[in-house]
């Protein structure tokens, strides 16, 4: 159960990359968003930190 979001994240990373490297057209569609999907979901926590962080006036190090 821990491992499945980080697996299927995975997976479409491998598919974008196998898309990427084997065909164009609709498996460039394909690519992007199997390399894109894991892209966005990975820097959505940055974001969601660095947003909560600023709202706080916490920057750097903690005191």
């Amino acid at each position: 159960m821990t491992f499945q979001l980080p697996g299927l994240i995975a997976v479409l990373g491998l598919v974008g990359l196998f898309a990427a490297l084997l065909g164009d057209g609709w498996r460039d569609v394909l690519a992007w968003l199997g390399l894109g999907l894991p892209a966005a979901l990975g820097s959505w926590p940055l974001r969601r930190r660095m947003t909560t962080s600023i709202q706080t006036g916490q920057f750097g190090i903690k005191h």
